[in-house]
């Protein structure tokens, strides 16, 4: 039996190896899903093959604009489509779940918006899900993947702006209140930290590398105002690591300055609308001494569609940049964030 089954697993890993293209469903016709269909066309190992929604009207209107050739109405439809390898879920995260785990299931590959859960069980979960399926599975932090992060990376990584010893991002916009709206809603994980702050908490993880454990979060600042549904509608966290301090906002109730500052001893990497940025400057100590401006076809989730879809064509099962620890870690900062301003 174990032996039939790592023959078929060979078997589905060839067939995909030999396509030049991964075929791609999507799950949920919203504001996202507009993105991640608009930029595909710009994708060297992608393609659109279904798109499903929860009528059949909205999936049909959306397949028009896009050139989809198979509309769909309801997920199950999507799950077992035999012209569909891989599923992108843009839905809101507290489905994220349960429609990962359908398509996991189902022997789809998976790429979820971000956050990939709403707790670190479900993201442990998910994770156990894909292993026992043998499936990819990617949570879409598509900021990792972009050109201009990938430079101020490297520039650290070359020593250039030596030591990291502070990292300062925030990331907000007005979000109007409206009674019921799931952004506001407790029961439906509303709040900024999971919609706007995982972004902040995100690019502090890609240049730290460091855990957000529990002695880190009791001696943390916390600054926050709720909403009168009772969710964080602003926040700020400082958090002193061994080596490194952070500084993390994210908000509704204002747009920020959206941008990242990684400072080190000599000096310092800025990066201006760091959550989808195209360009990034170094200085040193006030001199700017090196910028990179990348100009871009799409919006910028070609380069985690493609890396997705590169990592399924190679029989891999999570990607190098946002592998599946890195999402765990996410989760567990978010929950113990979450407990610590549930206290204070």
């Amino acid at each position: 039996m174990a032996e039939q089954k790592l023959k078929k697993q060979d078997s589905g890993i060839q067939e995909l190896r030999e396509k030049e293209k991964i075929r791609w469903g999507v799950l949920g016709a919203g504001r996202i899903a507009h993105t991640f269909c608009n930029d595909i066309q710009h994708s060297q190992f992608a393609e659109l093959s279904a798109i499903a929604s929860r009528t059949l009207e909205d999936a049909q209107n959306f397949a028009k604009i896009y050139n989809v050739p198979n509309a769909l109405q309801g997920y199950q439809a999507l799950y077992q489509h035999s012209n569909v390898d891989a599923i992108y879920i843009a839905t809101p995260h507290n489905f994220h779940f349960e429609q990962a785990s359908a398509a996991l299931n189902a022997g789809k590959h998976v790429l979820c918006e971000k956050p990939i859960t709403v707790t670190p069980e479900q993201c442990q979960q998910l994770i156990d899900i894909a292993q026992h399926n043998d499936c990819f599975l990617m949570e879409g932090m598509w900021s990792y993947f972009l050109p201009a992060i990938i430079k101020a990376k490297e520039w650290v990584d070359m020593g250039r702006i030596g030591k990291i010893v502070h990292i300062k991002a925030d990331f907000g916009y007005p979000v109007k209140y409206v009674e019921g709206d799931r952004m506001y809603n407790p029961e439906l994980a509303g709040g900024c930290l999971l919609d706007m702050g995982i972004y902040t908490l995100a690019i502090a993880q890609m240049f730290t590398r460091q855990p957000f454990n529990r002695q880190q979060s009791e001696h943390s600042i916390y600054n926050h105002r709720r909403a009168k549904t009772g969710v964080e509608d602003d926040l700020t966290v400082v958090t002193q690591y061994p080596d490194v301090t952070t500084t993390l906002a994210c908000s509704f109730r204002a747009r920020l300055q959206n941008s990242a500052h990684i400072i080190g001893e000599n000096g310092y990497i800025e990066i201006p609308d760091f959550w989808r940025a195209d360009r990034c400057s170094l200085f040193q100590p006030d001199e700017k001494i090196d910028d990179f401006h990348h100009k871009r076809a799409g919006f910028g989730f070609e380069f985690e569609i493609d890396a997705a879809s590169k990592s399924i064509l190679a029989g891999e099962k999570e990607a190098k940049l946002m592998p599946l620890s890195t999402s765990l870690v996410l989760q567990h900062q978010m929950h113990t964030i979450l407990q610590g301003i549930a206290i204070r």
